[in-house]
């Protein structure tokens, strides 16, 4: 007897063949990779096969996977993941794909497959920089117009590249450079030797 997960992953296989570069089971989930050139139209197929069915887009980011938690990282720093839910089939799938340039990320973008990834599309392009080629509508949408760069790239300054402050003598808003210092804070360490204990 086959349980749901081997039962998904047979039609996966079957439906997909050579697109299909990882698919890996975790935690009760499947993850399945494609190649960024075959990432839109193995987005149809998911939705359309009658196999598989997934027709609810739940979610969608971006990941930048450098210096990724000590563990060996992938190939490619940047990815855009989405969340899959068949109603039909009651199952749901990861789908990531890695953009191709480190320097310049582009992926398709799955808007004419589930229109709800507008938004997040927008969110990962604001916040991590990942082109979504064939977007329509690709601008910032949780940052300020103004602002340099993507704060969530894992070599983004954590005081940021500009701040805003209100001039009194100008009697309105103006953006500078950051005047910030970085710097490490260090705990104290306690390391006395009766520390805590009651006399």
């Amino acid at each position: 007897m086959t349980t749901r997960l081997e039962q998904l992953k047979n039609a996966l296989v079957s439906s997909l063949g050579e697109h299909i570069r990882q698919l890996d089971a975790s935690l009760g989930e499947l993850t399945l990779v494609v190649g960024a050139e075959d990432y839109a139209a193995v987005a149809s197929t998911l939705r359309d096969d009658p196999a598989l069915r997934f027709e609810q887009l739940i979610d969608l980011c971006g990941v930048d996977y450098s210096s990724w938690g000590g563990r060996s990282a992938p190939d490619r720093r940047f990815a855009a993941v989405a969340q899959l839910l068949s109603l039909s089939h009651n199952w749901r799938l990861r789908l990531r794909t890695f953009a191709p340039d480190d320097d310049f990320p582009v992926v398709d973008s799955l808007v004419p497959v589930w229109p709800n990834a507008n938004w997040y599309e927008r969110e990962a392009f604001d916040l991590l920089g990942i082109m979504f080629e064939g977007h329509d509508d690709l601008r910032r949408i949780l940052t300020d117009y103004g602002f340099v760069g993507h704060p969530f790239r894992k070599d983004f300054p954590i005081s940021g590249n500009v701040e805003m402050r209100y001039d009194p003598g100008q009697k309105r808003v103006i953006y500078q450079l950051v005047t910030i210092e970085p710097r490490e804070i260090t705990p104290r360490i306690i390391r006395e030797e009766q520390y805590g204990e009651r006399g």
